[in-house]
């Protein structure tokens, strides 16, 4: 339409500048005929929101240019990690790491004398500990986070500290890839209204504002590509749109805005997040629909129920059969392989082995799930414990045991228990996953999940092989066969014995009483390159 018009204007120009000769003046007659105005082509305007820029109101042109101060801010992420090594002498020490990193945020409110921004969940956190699967930059594996800060900058490169902003988190959803923030200090908050994600579609056109690697305030546009993108990447849980604006590092958290056809007005529909490494102007874009909770309730969302799935007697009795009647009882578990084994008194037996398995078959921790006497009780409960090592098991008893040990101990007993459920139902899940759309829907969910954990678990892996590198039996000690472990149960084992006490031999309980036997706590639970 504007080109068209241009068009006209420049071809009208090159004949008066010719000395072109004006058309002949019409019949009076025809003069006297009214004329019909041809009517200006609108944008296409089928849905909520339009395709094109035209579609933008004067009014909403004018207050973008009128207005001189942002509602989006540049984020500065700092961090200050310790890490431990050995000197030459043995003796330990501390060095301290500090590293920061850029991110976009914008003000959505003022209430109670501070301003609240939205942003993302990367932008704000760091991880408590670096590893390969929490990895931070020219940070070695293994450090510990001890102090982080937030703060609102001109720019990367504004090293005046004096005015800085400081922020302090409200709420963050790792599963949104959000985060609430707030100032004390009064800001310029977004002046459009919150809009619906669920009326984007495909063509329609977006304004991306943001801090392209933290240097500068800018305005980005494209158009979106993909109405829907489901993303399930590392702890992400949630609804995308995918955008073609070009966007960098440091436009993470940044508002993205679509021009309603119902008021030639801007309006929020999500929040850009993340961009596909492999692809160029590919960005994917937080729906805004799935964050109204936590902007307005400053309440996240429900933790996705299959991360922690119910561990009761059902569950038991499943896992029960299928190691069973399973000639390959074994599961992922972090970087290693793990197994459950049944025993005939109904005792299971979870295994982990080494990274070299199958390589070498023995395991470094096998630890004994006692059944229990009712099904209020739950899954089971903590039993003996063995470490093991190329000599063998050895057993070591609670009395060996201190407080942290067992923490460690009862974490990982329930770390194996949720992951051989889920490996196995993903397992059990792959003979029809052809059959139908659902069952290749839910195979594929449980794969996703289970890849999910493998990564979450890495740690715990890791510490459970540190433990028998402490624990497993040396020269002096009388290590056991391992199918002794495995296969044979104590004199005396049976449904309903009450915990074991410190010496290691359990005992029966008296008539009419349960164990009492404390469950073990559940254990804590990372697409697209994303940057800060």
């Amino acid at each position: 339409m504007v080109w068209w018009t241009v068009g006209l204007s420049v071809v009208a120009v090159s004949l008066a500048t010719a000395g072109a000769q004006p058309p002949p003046a019409e019949p009076p007659q025809a003069q006297a005929q009214p004329q019909a105005s041809t009517p200006e082509p609108a944008p296409f305007c089928e849905g909520e929101y339009a395709d094109s820029y035209s579609a933008l109101s004067a009014q909403a042109r004018a207050f973008e240019q009128s207005v001189k101060k942002k509602y989006t801010y540049c984020v500065r992420s700092t961090a200050v990690y310790e890490c431990l090594s050995y000197g030459a002498e043995g003796n330990v020490r501390r060095t301290r790491t500090s590293v920061s990193a850029h991110g976009t945020a914008f003000a959505y409110r003022q209430q109670a004398g501070e301003t609240l921004l939205l942003t993302n969940e990367h932008v704000v956190e760091w991880p408590d500990v670096t590893s390969d699967a929490h990895a931070v930059e020219n940070v070695p594996s293994g450090c510990k986070r001890v102090k982080d800060a937030l703060s609102i900058v001109e720019n990367e490169a504004d090293a005046y500290d004096r005015d800085d902003i400081p922020l302090s988190k409200a709420v963050v959803d790792p599963q949104l890839d959000l985060a609430v923030i707030k100032s004390k200090t009064p800001l310029t908050v977004l002046p459009w209204k919150v809009g619906r994600s669920a009326g984007v579609r495909e063509r329609d056109v977006v304004d991306v504002r943001g801090f392209p690697l933290g240097v500068f305030n800018a305005t980005n546009m494209g158009k979106v590509i993909s109405a829907y993108d489901r993303d399930e990447y590392k702890e992400w849980y949630h609804d995308d749109f995918v955008i073609d604006a070009l966007l960098s590092q440091g436009n993470s958290g940044s508002p993205v805005l679509a021009i309603s056809c119902k008021t030639g007005e801007f309006e929020l529909v999500g929040v850009y997040h993340a961009g596909y490494s492999r692809g160029s102007a590919l960005n994917v874009v937080v729906g805004i629909d799935q964050a109204r909770d936590l902007m307005n309730n400053l309440r996240r969302t429900p933790k996705r129920a299959e991360a922690n799935p119910p561990l009761d007697a059902l569950a038991r009795a499943r896992m029960t059969k299928r190691a069973e009647v399973s000639a390959t009882p074994f599961f992922p578990f972090g970087s290693r392989t793990a197994a459950v084994f049944p025993r005939a008194d109904g005792t299971l037996l979870f295994a982990l082995y080494s990274q070299d398995f199958p390589r070498r078959v023995h395991p470094l921790v096998v630890l004994e799930d006692l059944p229990v006497a009712s099904v209020e009780e739950g899954f089971g409960r903590a039993g003996r414990v063995w470490f093991g090592g190329e000599r063998g098991l050895l057993e070591r008893t609670r009395a060996e045991q201190d407080a942290e040990l067992q923490q460690q101990l009862a974490r990982l007993l329930d770390a194996l228990r949720r992951d051989a459920t889920l490996a196995f139902s993903y397992q059990d899940s792959l003979p029809a996953s052809d059959e139908s759309r659902q069952t290749f829907d839910t195979s594929a969910r449980l794969s996703k999940t289970l890849e999910r954990t493998i990564v979450a678990h890495r740690d715990l892996s890791d510490a459970a092989a540190e433990l028998a590198d402490r624990f497993a039996p040396d020269v002096t000690e009388s290590a056991t066969r391992t199918e002794s472990v495995l296969k044979n149960p104590p004199a005396g084992i049976h449904l309903g014995l009450a915990s074991e006490p410190a010496g290691g031999t359990p005992t029966p309980l008296p008539p009419g009483r349960n164990s009492g036997a404390r469950r073990p706590a559940s254990s804590p639970t990372g697409r697209p390159a994303s940057s800060k």
